[in-house]
């Protein structure tokens, strides 16, 4: 019978942290669930350090040679994150074990990022850490989330179930990124030639027109004017045309360091028209998603929303979200925190209550995600078709003043000639 000393939370949040004394780690596992607590983190009191001496030195000789990192930088990407996990998940669902699994995964994974965290999440699980402890000390590639719904798995002894769900997750999650991120190539394209073919004439072509008028001595019109002082100013300054949208994006980061200011931009946000739309229920279904998971593996309510919190990269959301777990915490259901906060409309609110009432919270969250998903591609694809002849005008606006604002000295000039 050994003892294990174990920290878990009990139904209101709190952290419990005690010993129990068992044949197996599966056995204390069982016995502190039966109290009713979850399990965060449980380990076996060491008898003896000759014991673990000998024990650590057969366990380095059953690892053989350390493998080397390849040097990189950045994370992992969600795309290459997303194929591993469901790679992950089949194996464990074929009945492979965890260390064998990853070893298979990273001598398929190619040099880079992953590669490297794999490896330590192998050399950490083959010293004796679970996966999900392991998959912690590499935060480039596992994030909060990841590890919690892993540690559910391992918790509730369903790990393949768990990275099924978490596999899904990761898809669809990746299926509305790629949705908007596409919809917006085709007008930032737009702009961007748009642009330089503008910038290009204000900087050549106007200054020749400039000399030609010059030298005739015509009088200019005010459209002209205006025309070649905007062109002396572009040829002048040219090297403000890539520091100020530098400089803005730095300030707007020096601003979101600061949690006033970053709650401030967020409403601001949310108020523009139609893209305010596509950000909040794009947040809604995000949030909606990650917390229907993790309720589903297992995690408990307050914890699941810290980490949907802290995943819905909006500080409105997450002020929103603290009010939820505060009152939580007092007693009070999710609904009716959720209905103050006014983040959502009736719908979500409504459906999240159904959701308490019958024991089906996660599936009602994973429809409200599935809604509001639909109804961002609705949104973005409208904005793409609103775009499009808005930018047709403004360009059709800037074409016309030049052509205009150069051909009037021109036929003046034609006209004295003649």
């Amino acid at each position: 019978m050994a003892t294990y000393q174990y920290e878990a939370m009990d139904n209101s949040g709190l952290e419990v942290k005690d010993s129990i004394d068992a044949a197996t780690e599966a056995e204390a596992q069982t016995k502190i669930r039966e109290k009713g607590f979850f399990v965060t983190k449980i380990t076996e009191k060491n008898k003896g350090k000759k014991k673990d001496a000998t024990a650590a030195a057969k366990t380095k000789e059953m690892k053989g040679p350390r493998k080397k990192k390849a040097f990189s930088l950045g994370g992992v990407k969600p795309k290459v994150l997303c194929t591993f996990t469901r790679q992950l998940s089949t194996l464990q669902d074929a009945g492979l074990p965890i260390l064998r699994s990853l070893r298979i995964l990273e001598t398929q994974a190619k040099p880079g990022p992953l590669k490297n965290s794999l490896i330590g999440v192998i050399e950490d699980v083959e010293s004796g850490n679970t996966l999900s402890e392991a998959m912690a000390k590499q935060p480039k590639a596992f994030d909060n989330l990841y590890v919690n719904m892993v540690k559910a798995g391992e918790a509730g002894g369903a790990l393949e179930v768990i990275l099924q769900r978490l596999a899904e997750f990761k898809e669809k999650s990746q299926a509305l990124k790629r949705k908007v991120q596409g919809a917006m190539i085709y007008p930032a394209a737009v702009l961007f030639v748009a642009g330089t073919i503008v910038g290009g004439i204000m900087y050549f072509i106007i200054p020749k027109f400039k000399e030609i008028f010059i030298g005739f001595g015509v009088e200019l019109p005010s459209m002209t004017v205006l025309l070649i002082n905007m062109s002396d100013n572009i040829v002048t300054y040219w090297y403000l045309i890539p520091t100020i949208p530098v400089g803005f994006i730095l300030l707007l980061k020096i601003i979101r360091k600061n949690k006033t200011g970053s709650y401030i931009l967020d409403r601001i946000a949310l108020k523009i028209p139609l893209l305010g739309a596509i950000i909040s229920k794009s947040t809604v279904a995000r949030t909606c998603r990650t917390l229907g998971t993790l309720i589903a593996s297992g995690v408990p309510i307050l914890e699941a929303l810290a980490i949907a919190r802290d995943t819905a990269g909006n500080e409105v959301f997450r002020k929103a979200f603290e009010h939820i777990q505060s009152s939580i915490r007092e007693g009070e259901t999710m609904s009716v925190p959720l209905r103050e906060t006014r983040i959502t409309d009736d719908m979500v609110v409504n459906m999240v209550d159904v959701g308490e009432e019958t024991g089906a919270l996660d599936n009602m969250l994973y429809k409200v995600a599935d809604v509001y998903e639909e109804e961002v591609s609705v949104l973005v694809e409208g904005l793409v078709n609103l775009l499009e002849p808005i930018m047709t005008v403004v360009l059709g606006l800037i074409v016309g003043f030049i052509v205009i604002a150069l051909f009037m000295p021109l036929v003046k000039l034609l006209n004295e000639l003649s």
